[in-house]
């Protein structure tokens, strides 16, 4: 097992996907049976009546995408102002989504380590997390990264976040309105609790299966792992 471990209990209840990744590292799938993380997303509209924690649920359950029955978890631990992660999502993501997540092959989550040293970090992630109520979390994970160098040194980056928002088919008003609750922080700070505890102390890190690649990897690193992990599966088949 790796040295980053994530045995240890979930900081909030909602972090269901993290339950799977610990079934991934542990060698054990039953802990992603008990904790929901194969169910899709609830539709939008539901977050207009839900409750703050059916709300969490929402937002927690949408920075996940892939099919339920894909053998293999790709966790991805990032700063939307990390320059690093911007690279990698404009040389690496679409490749990985293609090869990997839209083929079936795996699952892949996004979790939240936003730096101390990034000013506009934490109103970034509050903003994608916000957009996932509305099931939007991908589009607005993508707008951050594409346009990252024109918020990431504003003092206020609320208004470009809006833009950023309607241009992706968010609706940038309830997003905004999300944002100045605050009733994402819960899951950001659970999110970077876990992290941090874990022993990642840099953006971005992957937890491939079991295994950890630190760094914006090209996407042949990413393969070799998969396959790797994909021939030692095989193998290990009755």
């Amino acid at each position: 097992m790796s040295s980053l471990s994530w045995r240890m209990k979930p900081l909030h209840r909602h972090l269901g996907f993290m339950i799977a990744v610990i079934s991934l590292a542990c060698g054990t799938r039953e802990a992603e049976r008990r904790s929901g993380a194969t169910k899709e997303p609830p539709s939008t509209s539901l977050a207009k009546t839900a409750t703050k924690d059916a709300l969490l649920e929402l937002a927690d359950s949408a920075r996940i995408q892939g099919r339920a029955e894909a053998p293999l978890w790709i966790v991805e631990i990032s700063d939307f102002q990390c320059p690093f992660c911007a690279e990698w999502h404009e040389n690496t993501y679409g490749q990985l989504k293609r090869e990997f997540i839209d083929s079936g092959k795996a699952r892949f989550a996004y979790v939240n380590l936003p730096l101390p040293s990034h000013a506009n970090a934490w109103p970034a992630a509050s903003a994608a997390m916000c957009a996932g109520l509305q099931g939007k979390f991908w589009q607005m994970h993508d707008a951050l990264f594409s346009r990252q160098l024109s918020w990431a040194s504003e003092p206020t980056p609320g208004p470009l976040f809006e833009k950023l928002a309607s241009k992706a088919g968010i609706d940038a008003s309830a997003m905004s309105s999300c944002i100045k609750s605050k009733q994402m922080l819960p899951l950001i700070q659970a999110d970077y609790d876990r992290a941090v505890q874990g022993g990642v102390n840099s953006t971005p890190t992957f937890l491939v299966g079991g295994v950890i690649l630190s760094g914006a990897h090209p996407i042949e690193n990413f393969r070799r792992v998969i396959d790797s992990l994909t021939t030692a599966a095989a193998s290990r088949a009755p």
